[in-house]
């Protein structure tokens, strides 16, 4: 089989999944399955446009208050207003995921007015290649974004997350470029990917460190030879990076006890026709949306530390 036809086959079986997922969309939930109300408080970063605005919207259509965070608070209000003159409960709040003032200000803002959270979609992410372009002009701005952002975000939700028996729910916005055992796209050191593979020894230092190493191999220019992933390089790492850390902190928040459990996933939305991609995407924003609603409202959330795409599992 030719690589055109390995590529049809695949673009079918993506088609009929898809497929298949917008019907499952149309399937409501019924009343013992639906553990939230319109006094559950979901936080979606980055919702004022693209993926985030999307999961905003279908989070809202579920019943669930979103509030939706926005660096341009202005841009953030016109999102908010869209969904409020169609009758959902959609609010925002300037954020700034890099800047601990603006969190510090948006915690005491929603505490103060919701009393917490019990939903957080870290979506809020950059990526400056299209293409077959892999430039790591903006490497510091995209790693300190999607993996220092994500990090910030959750260390500063916890403690504001809602006690239930449904447990806190967090979901990251990643991508398959981010595997550490990818095909195509993996660290070429086998013995780094074996130290970020090994759950149990597994440490935010390791974590760290690996995007640091990076970062300094990118200002003395000698990234190209560092075994990287070797698509959108800066963007693949951040994102292996938020996937490992999805893991790490899977394993922590299982030592909470019952009635205060966090279960946090990470997902794939597939490459979505949205500004980050130049709008070259083949995959709806509402498709592309659609796993991030589901693992938030899941049923019976027993899961935690996995990674999906299209409502699927898929290894790391």
């Amino acid at each position: 089989m030719g690589k055109s036809d390995k590529a049809e086959r695949a673009k079918e079986r993506r088609e009929k999944r898809l497929q298949e997922i917008s019907l499952l969309r149309t399937i409501p939930y019924s009343d013992h399955q639906r553990w939230w109300s319109a006094e559950t408080v979901a936080v979606v970063t980055g919702g004022n446009r693209g993926i985030g605005f999307e999961i905003s919207r279908q989070l809202a259509a579920h019943g669930v208050t979103v509030i939706l965070t926005s660096r341009d608070h202005s841009v953030g209000l016109e999102a908010a207003k869209v969904f409020q003159e169609g009758g959902l409960n959609v609010f925002c709040h300037q954020l700034d995921v890099l800047d601990t003032l603006s969190i510090n200000e948006f915690c005491d803002w929603l505490k103060q007015n919701y009393g917490g959270l019990d939903i957080l979609i870290n979506n809020a992410a950059v990526n400056f290649n299209q293409g077959s372009d892999n430039s790591v002009e903006y490497a510091s701005q995209v790693i300190t974004t999607n993996y220092y952002g994500i990090k910030n975000m959750i260390q500063a939700m916890i403690p504001l997350m809602k006690h239930s028996a449904h447990g806190g729910r967090i979901v990251n916005v990643s991508s398959r470029l981010g595997r550490i055992n990818g095909k195509r796209n993996k660290l070429e050191d086998a013995n780094l990917r074996e130290k970020l593979g090994n759950i149990d020894t597994l440490t935010e230092e390791m974590i760290d460190q690996t995007v640091s190493t990076f970062l300094q191999q990118v200002q003395e220019g000698t990234w190209e030879s560092g075994g990287w992933p070797k698509t959108f390089t800066d963007y693949s790492i951040s994102k292996l990076a938020v996937n490992t850390y999805t893991r790490l902190m899977a394993r922590i928040f299982s030592e909470r006890p019952e009635g205060e459990k966090i279960y946090i996933n990470c997902y794939c939305p597939g490459w979505v026709k949205t500004a980050m991609t130049g709008y070259a995407g083949n995959i709806s924003a509402e498709d592309g949306a659609d796993t991030a609603v589901w693992l938030a409202l899941l049923p019976d959330q027993a899961v935690t530390g996995k990674f999906f795409a299209e409502r699927r599992e898929i290894s790391f």
